[in-house]
């Protein structure tokens, strides 16, 4: 037995959130029944409908990308640019979790477990997202206490930040910065070092959680085994 609005995550269909929200709305039948209520406990016999289309639940895929310069990272693009999609081969309805921006290269996971993508979307999960920005310029102490401490951007401080020198190019003055966050604000990296005088040339997301591009080039991808998806899922629950 499984609660209701974690069936219908689990199939595919929307997040554990926005399944919530359809069931308030009397979007959801249970072998023909309008269900309203949070927690209601079915089984996989039960004939789940959400909006007038029968679920069945979806074998879970999770495949972890490395993202090249270039991609829209979105299942469908008006102005005809490749996506992330384009470079999976795949019959199953997979989403980004998150995204990264079209010139920003790195690591992207693609799902169709509605639940596990609500979890790592939460702020509240906290889950560590390593960068390696190249920018113009060699940081000060004082522009790395700032990004440690939180910068503000749109009226809001952004959560505290690790920050740490890879490499140095005086001849170039350039500098490689590892940033280690845990939010997922729009440009948020590029717009952080902006705010503190340093422009981003290049920007690459080396690692989610424990999650890490070991082994793939770009544009390459592969399929997390149950034992990397079961122990996400622990991270992630930790705070939930």
């Amino acid at each position: 037995m499984e609660r209701l609005q974690k069936l219908i995550a689990q199939s595919g269909y929307c997040s554990r959130r926005k399944a919530e929200e359809e069931i308030q709305k009397g979007h959801v039948t249970v072998n023909g029944e309008i269900v309203r209520e949070m927690g209601v406990q079915v089984s996989s016999s039960d004939q789940v409908m959400i909006n007038g289309i029968l679920l069945k639940k979806e074998e879970k895929e999770y495949i972890l990308l490395n993202k090249p310069r270039g991609v829209v990272t979105t299942t469908s693009d008006d102005k005809h640019r490749k996506t992330v999609l384009d470079l999976i081969d795949t019959n199953k309805r997979l989403y980004p979790v998150g995204r990264l921006d079209y010139d920003t290269t790195g690591i992207l996971l693609l799902t169709n477990d509605g639940e596990l993508s609500n979890l790592m979307m939460h702020p509240k999960n906290q889950i560590d997202k390593v960068y390696i920005a190249k920018v113009d310029g060699i940081l000060t102490g004082e522009a790395i206490n700032s990004l440690k401490k939180g910068i503000v951007l749109d009226g809001k401080k952004t959560a505290p930040a690790k920050v740490k020198i890879r490499k140095k190019d005086l001849k170039k003055k350039t500098c490689m910065v590892e940033l280690t966050i845990h939010e997922g604000r729009n440009h948020q990296v590029k717009r952080m070092f902006e705010a503190v005088g340093y422009r981003v040339e290049k920007l690459k997301r080396e690692r989610i959680s424990f999650l890490d591009l070991k082994g793939l080039n770009s544009g390459e991808y592969r399929y997390l085994n149950p034992k990397e998806v079961k122990k996400l899922y622990f991270e992630l629950q930790k705070n939930d």
